[in-house]
């Protein structure tokens, strides 16, 4: 599985690499959340789908 996050609908607050920072990220200089993209390790899957689910702009997919 791949996380995808959507640029446009990213606020950049910040929740998903709370939730998961070893899928998510925020830029240094600024800028909407990037996911690695690496396929999602197993044992990550679960923190990765809160993340997404956590979303308040539903700015994540996970597939």
């Amino acid at each position: 599985m791949h996380a995808n996050v959507l640029q446009k609908a990213c606020i950049q607050c910040g929740l998903c690499p709370t939730i998961c920072p070893e899928v998510f990220h925020l830029p240094d200089e600024g800028g909407s959340a990037q996911a690695v993209t690496d396929e999602i390790p197993t044992e990550l899957l679960s923190d990765a789908v809160a993340a997404a689910e956590s979303c308040p702009t539903g700015a994540i997919q996970i597939h």
